[in-house]
């Protein structure tokens, strides 16, 4: 029976069509053009350009008004005809008046869909109701109605439904600001919720006190959160920001030409407080060690590029790890005599050929990276050379990125994730900023940090006998630069929202759109996984194997308080979870709003590579929610015993 009917019904819509055609009235003549629509010149060529709305809802017209019809007349091909018809007609005369030029995608897709929405009001008697802005009352009178007409209860609801959805997608797509991309409304409404919750974090009973749930608050603020501008203030910054890119290269010879003993004096412990400039100076400065490394190339470099007597077990360690999740960078820095990253790099390069494939003579590769690591800042807690772990190059890995990007992206992603915290001196692109450091005033207090870090890698490159990409052309040179600077500029933490709605932009458009998550087709595609690639692998720690996880947050706390302690002596107000007597170490919630929420997407987009270190992430994170817990229940029992001391005293 149900074939039946679908074969009675397909031979309707046929008949409905063959009299739609037999019954279209003749075009009428173009009328002379109104001031809301534009020229017409809009010929048959040009509407193929325009947004299929005038088509398209032809076509929805035809099968709603025979859906309508036949509630009560049974499907009549007669009546569905004249239905058909009398739609069509008022179409057809529509398509042929002016009709505005619509060019830009945006703006076709928001046409389209008011076209269909207004198309869904008129066919279910919802026009005579408030427009789209009115309010939900005036749009459920008009379903309603159309509900007793239709006798149909569930045709009401759908409708009321669908009409809802409409008027909600026109809403966001109306207000979205056209000069801003799309994807900063998910990352508005990121920081809200964030805000939201770390406002309720802060207001309500979480477990911590209200001192370090304040603490939390403040870190993630002035941490990950861009500060709120107007688009001219962002424009004007973006424009700064390509200009001091440009003169990053002459800054950092600048600073190569600095002596050891006036760097020493520079970074020396101020003495008691003082003001930012008297302790900044004339030249001011965190470049450190920007000094020219005495660098020759040796004709056959050794073996893991560095000297040292633990090379078999070293090789042993790479050949089972260095491929997987969690490398002991520590146990490497170990056996490698002190040179992770040469020694890291090293094999890394040999393994993915790239030493073939670009033409890197071993012995530059060693000097360059040796170059590198020693502009690292060894006796910096967290950011120094261990630092710069191999973690992209496991991310690379995942079967799902295989096939995905070019050999040179692949050596723009490792040498970036490399280079990107040469140099650093330990402290914050905002202390570098209160402190009116050089470095800020350079690059106009933007990305500070990130800006610096491009600017001493390549500017090393000039260095004789470190220059890897000379066997490059031009255009793969130029490529290469531009990838690795936007990668680096790209972990700059208050970037966080940016990237990860971006990242949850693309994961989401893509699956509603049906299409390969991993289908990249432009470079700034591309380049939104790689900068969030980088940026997962800069935000790794808390996922790694939990003894490494730990030791990593002793370090970069202990480098918190290093920083904390030189603002008490500069009369700086301390930055957040950096005083030594007050910062409460409080993973779970930097997991809970940073880490898990950039980590979820990345395994989405890779899956199921990555499960595996979401899952190490949930339990690492359940560990410290379990340590905090049972230390806040050890404070309140202390608390209440000192409470008791008191009563009986």
């Amino acid at each position: 029976g149900d074939n039946r009917g679908g074969t009675k019904h397909q031979q309707q819509l046929r008949d409905a069509e063959e009299s739609q055609h037999q019954q279209l009235p003749e075009k009428p003549k173009k009328e002379p053009p109104s001031e809301v629509t534009t020229t017409d010149e809009a010929s048959d060529d040009m509407l193929a350009e325009l947004p299929p709305s005038s088509s398209a809802a032809a076509a929805a017209a035809v099968g709603a008004t025979t859906v309508a019809t036949s509630r009560h007349q049974l499907m009549n091909p007669s009546t569905v005809a004249a239905a058909a018809a009398a739609v069509a007609a008022t179409l057809r005369c529509t398509v042929t008046q002016r009709l505005p030029v619509i060019v830009t995608p945006f703006a076709q897709v928001l046409h389209t869909l008011r076209s269909v929405y207004d198309s869904v009001k008129t066919l279910t008697g919802a026009d005579n109701a408030q427009n789209h802005k009115g309010d939900s009352a005036g749009r459920s009178t008009g379903c309603a109605a159309a509900a007793n007409d239709a006798d149909d209860e569930d045709y009401a609801v759908l409708a009321e439904k669908t009409l809802k959805d409409l008027e909600w997608c026109l809403e966001q797509l109306e207000t979205v600001q056209t000069h801003r991309s799309v994807a900063d409304m998910a990352s508005s409404k990121f920081k809200k919720l964030l805000n939201i919750e770390l406002e309720r974090m802060s207001g309500g009973p979480r477990g911590a006190n209200a001192s370090t749930a304040n603490q939390i608050e403040n870190y993630i603020k002035s941490t990950f959160l861009e500060k709120d501008e107007d688009e001219e203030g962002r424009v004007a910054a973006d424009s700064a920001a390509a200009a001091a890119a440009a003169a990053a290269a002459a800054a950092a010879a600048a600073a190569v030409a600095e002596s050891s003993s006036q760097q020493a004096q520079q970074l020396q412990q101020p003495q008691g407080p003082r003001s930012p400039k008297e302790a900044n100076g004339a030249q001011a400065t965190m470049t450190r060690a920007l000094r020219s490394p005495s660098l020759s190339e040796a004709p056959i470099p050794p073996r893991l590029g560095v000297e040292t007597p633990h090379a078999d077990e070293l090789s042993v360690l790479f050949n089972e790890s260095l491929d997987k999740w969690g490398i002991d960078i520590f146990r490497v820095d170990q056996l490698s005599n002190q040179h992770p990253l040469v020694t890291v790099v090293f094999s890394i390069f040999e393994k993915r050929d790239f030493l073939s494939k670009f033409r890197i003579h071993p012995s530059t590769l060693v000097n360059y990276f040796t170059g590198i690591e020693e502009h690292y800042k060894k006796d910096n807690p967290y950011h120094n050379a261990p630092f710069t772990r191999p973690t992209t190059h496991v991310l690379l890995n995942a079967a799902s990125l295989v096939n995905v990007f070019s050999d040179l992206e692949i050596l723009a992603s490792i040498f970036a994730c490399a280079i990107h915290d040469v140099n650093h001196p330990g402290v914050t692109n905002q202390f570098l900023i209160n402190t009116e450091n050089e470095l800020a005033i350079m690059y106009n207090d933007m990305s500070v940090l990130e800006n610096h870090h491009c600017a001493v890698a390549f500017k090393l490159l000039q260095e004789p006998n470190c220059n890897i990409l000379k066997h490059l052309d031009d255009s793969q040179r130029k490529q290469l630069r531009k990838m690795v600077i936007d990668m680096v500029l790209a972990t700059d933490m208050s970037k966080h929202m940016s990237l990860l709605a971006d990242l949850k932009t693309m994961v989401e458009t893509k699956k509603v759109a049906g299409g390969c998550l991993l289908k990249l087709d432009n470079y700034s595609e591309k380049m939104q996984i790689m900068q969030n690639m980088v940026h997962c692998a800069d935000l790794s720690n808390p996922a790694k194997p939990l003894p490494l996880s730990t030791q990593w947050v002793t370090r970069v706390m202990e480098e918190f308080f290093n920083q904390g302690d030189r603002e008490k002596a500069l009369g700086l107000p301390v930055s957040p979870m950096c005083c030594r007597e007050t910062a409460n170490i409080e993973k779970v919630s930097f997991i809970d709003f940073i880490v898990h929420p950039l980590w979820e997407a990345w395994t989405e987009l890779v899956h199921p590579d990555a499960e595996h270190i979401l899952s190490t992430l949930e339990q690492n994170r359940d560990h410290y929610s379990e340590l905090s817990a049972t230390r806040e229940a050890e404070e309140q029992q202390q608390q209440q015993q000192q409470q008791q001391q008191k009563q009986q005293a």
